[in-house]
């Protein structure tokens, strides 16, 4: 049997430790201190307190290459408690990754690599962005879930292509948060058995002692996830932190926290243990006084060559991932097309094929599509398009059914993961954003996942990490609109679309039937830059006719979908499920009414075309009217203080959704009226 980690794990388990463990941890926090102090703000506690922990982690267990920070079979690593950025700064630093001590120097600067909060895509060795607590450990979850599915999809009896570890760092503030609970109930459900958590368990936040507000027993807690609880390991104790870590590694069954009890701002004579070190610089004389009592003597920014050689793990990263690579090669001449596979989706490319099949079948829909909800609609997309991606990942807050984001070729995660490709997140909206955004980040899947449109409120704050960190997660979003009827206003959104457009690095399309929905899917899976958002609807939606020039338009994000016969007098705007009301209304006033209609399902796609392009489908100097059941003042944008909007500026009600459009004017005669008056 060849695995490709026989050789590596047996260099790991070589390492020597220095004689003294403490100066490498104390480079950590040094270095974590001047970058602070020379910046005049950031956190210095939790990287002086989690220092021991990380030589721990990063010298024995880790498997990493600071020389290609992307090797594919490397273990992550997501530091939850992302103010404490220096000590991740410092590890990447010290262990040879490309960030340079002129980057320590610039921390929190304009333009350099060592911003406030870890940032993916602009340090190298950053798995994920992190700052807002919580969310990393659910990214982490994400990377653990997909490492598993690679696993069950590509290793063979004779070969273990993918076999790597997730580690996570958090603190007591990422537990407070509700995320944690949701991502690390379900990753006991789904026993990640290979991602370990090390919990910093100092009792400081930012208000102080933890202890009014925050006295959950965490072991039993985590207990009752189903988890693997190592507790009370010191966490200043090198021997107890590899001993615990070692326990971990073992327990492929269930995943494991290990708590560390530890000293925040560890080193500061006068501020460990308070709150006083937790988000702010110690001050020239404390630091100095910390140099004291760490016996470090030696100026700031300065490390020694004997502690740079310690640290140094290019070498060692540089043989693990070559040892890798040989075993690949064994694999790639044994199961050829599975290596290409493998490479493929580890991409993000999509099959050769792909763009021609899609094509088709999107005008064989424009030739034969039904009137259906856009939900529905999305389904028979999703139908057709898991049979092309062995990649494609499914997923619902519980509201499949309602969602229509299973397909007929779906099979649910378990715990075995063995070919599942759909996961029930369970009422879990915004773990579940989170999970997607870890496992975009790890690879190799193509995650997407479904909640109503109103629900977004609860996982807003991942939709807008992934468009900051610019990965193309995709995310479903049905019941749009004041159509979702009898459930009212709670369940109806006003103010969502609007939220995802002002989003800056999202696509949002709100698709008005089965063709434009296809497109939406086209668009989503082919942008690797940007996350997506696909709206869908409730209630039925007409089919819309269209030529061939209109269908291929339809991906600029907006096209005239019905035009006058003369020099359009009014242009109308419109999207959805109101497209087919206002394309009703306008040929219900006949052709001697000049108005033109323009479907614009995205308006992010539309704003990036030329021009020429936008005022030709607009127009120049003519007044127009947009239609939507959102917030209304997003259209202003495009109408002009001279144009009008038909919106929706309050709450809905409870109602059937036929009458609520009549009452709120989006139904055919109400927009008879309107658009004639404008005429």
């Amino acid at each position: 049997m060849y695995t490709l980690f026989l050789e590596s794990d047996k260099i790991l388990s070589q390492v020597v430790h220095m004689s003294k463990n403490s100066e490498l941890a104390n480079a950590i926090r040094i270095l974590s201190m001047d970058a602070v102090e020379n910046a005049k703000s950031g956190h210095p506690g939790m990287p002086m307190g989690m220092a021991d922990i990380a030589e721990v982690l990063w010298r024995n267990h880790l498997k990493h290459n600071p020389s290609n920070p992307n090797w594919a079979n490397r273990d992550r690593f997501v530091l939850s408690n992302g103010h404490g950025s220096m000590l991740l700064y410092s590890l990447l630093h010290l262990t040879g990754y490309d960030l340079p001590m002129e980057e320590i120097k610039n921390f929190r600067q304009l333009g350099s690599k060592t911003p406030g909060h870890p940032e993916f895509g602009i340090t190298p060795g950053v798995e994920t962005t992190t700052g807002p607590l919580g969310q990393g450990l659910a990214n982490a979850v994400g990377m653990a879930i997909a490492e598993q599915l690679l696993s069950s999809r590509f290793n063979k009896k004779d070969f273990t292509v993918v076999d790597h570890l997730t580690y996570v760092f958090c603190g007591d503030g990422c537990l407070m948060e509700g995320i944690s609970h949701e991502a690390c109930s379900l990753a006991g459900t789904l026993k990640l058995g290979k991602l370990i958590v090390l919990y910093d368990d100092n009792d400081i936040s930012i208000d102080g002692h933890v202890s009014g507000w925050f006295t959950e027993d965490i072991p039993k807690r985590f207990e009752s996830y189903g988890w693997h609880v190592i507790p009370n390991v010191n966490g200043h104790d090198s021997d107890q932190i590899d001993k615990a870590l070692k326990g971990a590694k073992k327990n492929l069954d269930q995943p494991t926290i290990i708590c560390c009890k530890t000293e925040i701002g560890k080193g500061s004579p006068n501020k460990v243990g308070t709150a006083g070190v937790h988000g702010s610089a110690l001050g020239e004389e404390e630091a100095e006084l910390v140099r004291k009592e760490l016996n470090w003597e030696h100026p700031a920014f300065v490390i020694p060559d004997e502690v740079y050689s310690s640290w140094d793990a290019k070498d060692l990263g540089n043989t693990i991932e070559e040892d890798w690579n040989k075993s690949f090669r064994d694999y790639e001449t044994k199961y050829p097309d599975l290596a290409e596979e493998f490479r493929r989706s580890l991409s993000n490319d999509l099959p050769k094929d792909f763009l021609d099949q899609i094509d088709e079948f999107i005008n064989k829909q424009q030739e034969g599509q039904e009137d259906m909800a856009s939900r529905k609609s999305s389904e028979v997309v999703l139908n057709f398009l898991g049979r092309l991606l062995p990649e494609l990942l499914g997923g619902s807050a519980d509201l499949s059914g309602s969602n229509n984001t299973r397909w007929a070729g779906t099979k649910a995660i378990n715990e075995s993961m063995n070919g599942g490709n759909y996961l029930y997140y369970g009422v879990r909206e915004f773990a579940m954003t989170a999970i997607v955004n870890g496992m975009v980040l790890h690879g190799g899947v193509k995650p997407y996942a479904g909640t109503f449109l109103t629900f977004l409120d609860y996982a807003k704050n991942a939709v807008r990490l992934a468009a900051l960190m610019e990965i193309p997660s995709i995310f479903v979003y049905s019941h749009d609109s004041i159509g979702v009827g009898e459930d009212g206003p709670t369940h109806q959104p006003i103010e969502h679309l609007t939220s995802l457009r002002s989003t800056p690095g999202i696509e949002t399309w709100r698709p008005c039937d089965t063709v434009e929905t296809a497109v939406s899917w086209k668009a989503a899976l082919l942008n690797k830059k940007n996350p997506t958002a696909i709206i869908l609807s409730r209630q039925n939606l007409k089919a819309q006719d269209r030529n061939q020039e209109q269908t291929s338009d339809i991906e600029k994000g907006g096209y005239i979908i019905h035009d006058s016969e003369k020099e359009p007098e009014l242009v109308v705007i419109s999207t959805g499920s109101e497209l087919g009301a206002v394309i009703d209304a306008v040929q219900s006033l006949g052709p001697e009414k000049n108005v033109r209609v323009v479907s614009m399902p995205c308006t992010e796609r539309f704003d990036q075309q030329t021009k020429a392009y936008k005022e030709r489908v607009l127009g120049k100097g003519i007044r127009k009217l947009a239609v939507e059941a959102s917030y209304d003042d997003w259209w202003i944008k495009y109408v002009g203080l001279e144009g009008q909007v038909v919106g929706m500026s309050e709450f809905g009600e409870s109602a059937s959704g036929n009458d609520l459009q009549k009452h709120y004017g989006f139904d055919k005669d109400s927009l008879i009226k309107i658009i004639d008056s404008l005429l």
